[in-house]
């Protein structure tokens, strides 16, 4: 058996950036800038008013100055003359400035009668004006690589960018394996279950920015099992689970083989998820994950996550690790990396952990109520509350 960093390490070998393609900005949220973008033109592109009131000329206006109205200016409705001494100019939030002006007195410090208006005795010393440039330049750049925001969208869009280039989303196709699997919502036998690691896992693999395909369960046989890794073959990451152990039925290590896969590695000291492979497989990398329930979708996420995140452009590194007390006493640990289902309380200085009772690695409930993943090193020895642990958010 190989470690959990080694074993990482040996699928990020497989994981190499791939190709760029152009999407419409309105299909560019939550994608991979792949490329970096530089502004089209300068924002704000001319010195605007920050409020409604009225620009004029002078430099250190005075409660009972009065000027005189001679025009209007509007978002997207500028005015085109120039202002003089004793001018005011009537103008809106974002309209452009008028030539001369160098100050916008805000509409409520200022009484008007007819085309004439006088300041009032609460000015400040704001100018109220927005000058051109002062949000950003032409050249100025989104820098990449990084997952698109929307307030990075908003960017793009304000620096005239009608199309980005993104990171080909990786094509994940997804097998589960075995004779005892139904798709929900069909009749299983008395001997057989749903089919759950599957749609676990792609929805894992979408939200890391992938496009995950299902394909049908293989049967426990040599032709099911080729057949179905047939239809994986225009995919960048085949991902199967189950039968990559080495009990009678566990055909995918086989039937890969016969196929012409690169094997990598085989067994991992890791709990849950000893039976673990990763290859190559052609044009694919092949991750073969452990059919146990929890140990498939934990193992997804310490393995496959960064595998997609590696060929989005996003770098080759695990998952972020974070530190936080343990709430409670634990014995010693096994010879295997253990990655407890956990649960979080962040009220203190530091997040609060505290492991399920329940480690079986079938039970998805103890899952599906945990938002963390706890870490304890191999061999590590009996741990007090309030000791401090690594953990992996959910």
């Amino acid at each position: 058996m190989i470690t959990v960093d080694e074993a990482l390490a040996h699928c990020l070998a497989l994981a190499e950036p791939l190709d760029s393609e152009h999407v419409p900005l309105a299909e560019a949220a939550g994608r991979v800038l792949s490329r970096s973008v530089a502004a089209r033109r300068d924002q704000p592109p001319f010195a605007s008013s920050a409020m409604d009131g009225y620009a004029v000329t002078a430099e250190a206006p005075r409660t009972g100055d009065r000027f005189t109205v001679v025009g209007e200016a509007a978002a997207g409705h500028g005015w085109d003359g120039r202002l003089h001494d004793g001018e005011a100019l009537r103008i809106f939030t974002g309209a452009p400035l008028p030539a001369g002006a160098t100050r916008v007195i805000i509409q409520e410090d200022v009484t008007r009668e007819g085309d004439v208006i006088t300041l009032g005795d609460r000015l400040d010393h704001q100018t109220n004006i927005r000058p051109a440039g002062s949000d950003f330049r032409k050249g100025q750049t989104l820098d990449a690589p990084r997952v698109l925001r929307p307030a990075d969208v908003a960017l793009a869009a304000s620096m005239n960018q009608p199309a980005l280039p993104v990171a080909r989303k990786p094509v994940v196709a997804i097998i589960a394996t075995g004779d005892e699997l139904v798709q929900p919502g069909e009749d299983p036998r008395a001997d057989q279950i749903v089919a759950s690691n599957s749609y676990g896992i792609k929805g894992m693999a979408e939200a890391a920015g992938a496009h995950a395909r299902l394909l049908p369960i293989a049967r426990d046989r040599v032709e099911s099992l080729a057949t179905v890794f047939g239809l994986a073959a225009d995919a960048d990451i085949i991902v199967t689970i189950g039968g990559a152990s080495v009990g009678d039925h566990d055909l995918v290590g086989q039937v890969a083989l016969a196929s012409g896969m690169e094997r990598s590695f085989y067994k991992v000291a890791l709990r849950p998820g000893k039976p673990l492979m990763a290859g190559r497989m052609g044009a694919a990398a092949l991750l073969g994950l452990p059919g146990n329930p929890v140990s498939s979708m934990v193992c997804a996420q310490i393995f496959l996550v960064p595998m997609i995140r590696a060929m989005l452009g996003l770098g080759k590194a695990p998952a972020p690790r974070e530190t936080a007390e343990l709430a409670v006493d634990l014995p010693e640990n096994g010879p295997r990396e253990h990655y407890m289902r956990a649960t979080l309380d962040t009220g203190g200085r530091y997040p609060r952990v505290t492991p399920g009772e329940r480690q079986d690695s079938s039970l998805l409930t103890v899952l599906a109520h945990a938002d963390a993943l706890m870490i304890r090193p191999a061999g590590q020895g009996p741990l007090k509350a309030g000791a401090l642990v690594e953990f992996l958010r959910l």
